[in-house]
């Protein structure tokens, strides 16, 4: 079993890597996709698949849901009101545009503090963020990593 607490403090240990389009190593680069693949690798090993080369704009050009066909494919799609601590995020970036925006849930919103999620950006790198309206707003769906407590 994997415990959610593992989860956030992985996702934790990356802030602060610098963003580096398509990458996915700790402290010298990656992207919103990098980092969630990075975790993966730390709590459940070798990823399942590998993401094929895509430009910045893939979604657009595309058109389809293909960053949620993938996170269907190894996680456990939840609905987002129900995303606690360690669960995956999708955004969009605009409505009916494909998602395109990854992060992970750090802390449950609550009476007296605000939900916060880890993600990388470009111009940002990884960090950790206020689930402020905006981002409420974009928020498209939510998946569990397998096998979570």
């Amino acid at each position: 079993m994997t415990r959610r607490d593992d989860i956030v403090a992985e996702a934790r240990s990356w802030i602060g890597t610098p963003y580096r389009h398509q990458a996915s190593l700790k402290g010298a680069g990656c992207d919103c996709l990098g980092l969630i693949r990075g975790v993966w690798r730390a709590v459940h090993g070798a990823e399942p698949e590998r993401p094929p080369a895509y430009a910045p704009d893939w979604a657009e050009a595309g058109g389809a849901e293909t960053l949620a066909e993938a996170a269907g494919r190894h996680l456990l799609e939840i609905a987002p009101a129900e995303a606690r601590p360690g669960d995956v995020l999708l955004f969009r970036w605009a409505p009916g545009h494909p998602a395109k925006h990854a992060g992970i849930l750090s802390v449950q919103a609550t009476q007296r503090e605000s939900a916060r999620f880890i993600h990388a950006y470009e111009g940002q790198g990884a960090l950790e963020t206020r689930l402020v309206p905006w981002w409420a707003r974009r928020l498209a769906f939510a998946y569990r990593f397998p096998s979570v407590e």
